[in-house]
């Protein structure tokens, strides 16, 4: 089992920058794929980014360049420093963790097994 919070969300005028953190407890945490979803009013769930131990990294299209993600493996945490965000950067953003996460699956939803709670992210215009 794996426990999951996150933490910095908010609200920020486009343009500017956040950084959301996701804390993983339970005893095989490090095994697994850490990453952000992130679901807007009306939409899908969609991938944002996502990291392994070994800090195998795979992002969206439309964060790359703006949004890194990084992991402390000591503190089983993980963290989205979002830049130069936009008004389409608004929505719940996710905490997921993934065992069996690939090349191939790493943007389904299903991939992964384990979910935070979510926290809000607004970007005015």
């Amino acid at each position: 089992q794996v426990q999951l919070v996150e933490s910095g969300g908010g609200l920020v005028q486009a343009g500017g920058s956040l950084r959301l953190s996701c804390a993983a407890s339970g005893r095989t945490a490090s095994s697994y794929y850490m990453g952000w979803f992130r679901q807007a009013p009306g939409k899908e769930r969609e991938f944002v980014a996502t990291i392994n131990w070994w800090g195998t990294v795979y992002y969206t299209d439309s964060v790359k360049g703006r949004f890194t993600i990084s992991r402390d493996n000591a503190k089983n945490t993980i963290n989205l420093q979002m830049d130069t965000l936009k008004p389409e950067d608004t929505a719940v953003y996710y905490c997921a963790a993934g065992l069996v996460v690939t090349s191939g699956n790493y943007y389904y939803t299903s991939t992964y097994n384990y979910w935070g709670q979510g926290t809000q992210v607004t970007v005015s215009s």
